[in-house]
């Protein structure tokens, strides 16, 4: 089940690998978060000390929660990866030059995952061919029905 999802990665990035990532949070921001208080646009995974961390995912405050369980919406929050998966993407984004976007926060088996990408930034002229070709598709899939 999908609970938000970062479609101006899609535009901004071009998607190479994904990954997914069990995330650290609070009961309280677990609950906001199935609730669909979730929002990733202009989030970001850095990884520090064998260690990812996602920073500015904006998680609303759970309204049943007392006020001192959810002090900051974006907070840095830990990633729940393997040691050589966080390798792999260090690796990958020094040598390549890549960024670490989230693109997804979905509930598996009652638990919050994270789905995050090895992503390369698209120019300008690539994301107006990349609208220029779904305009396209509309086109022809409108004309054949």
């Amino acid at each position: 089940m999908s609970l938000a999802q970062n479609k101006k990665a899609f535009h901004d990035y071009e998607i190479l690998e994904k990954f997914e990532a069990g995330l650290v949070l609070t009961g309280a921001e677990t609950k906001a978060a199935k609730a669909g208080s979730v929002n990733l646009k202009g989030a970001f995974v850095t990884v520090r000390n064998d260690e990812a961390y996602v920073t500015n995912m904006h998680i609303g405050q759970y309204a049943k929660a007392p006020a001192k369980d959810s002090d900051d919406p974006t907070r840095t929050r830990k990633l729940l990866l393997h040691k050589r998966q966080i390798d792999y993407l260090r690796a990958k984004r020094e040598a390549d030059r890549l960024t670490i976007v989230p693109i997804a926060l979905f509930v598996t088996r009652n638990r919050v995952k994270l789905e995050i990408a090895l992503a390369r930034g698209k120019r300008k002229y690539e994301k107006r061919e990349t609208i220029k070709m779904r305009d396209l598709d509309r086109a022809i899939q409108r004309d054949l029905e």
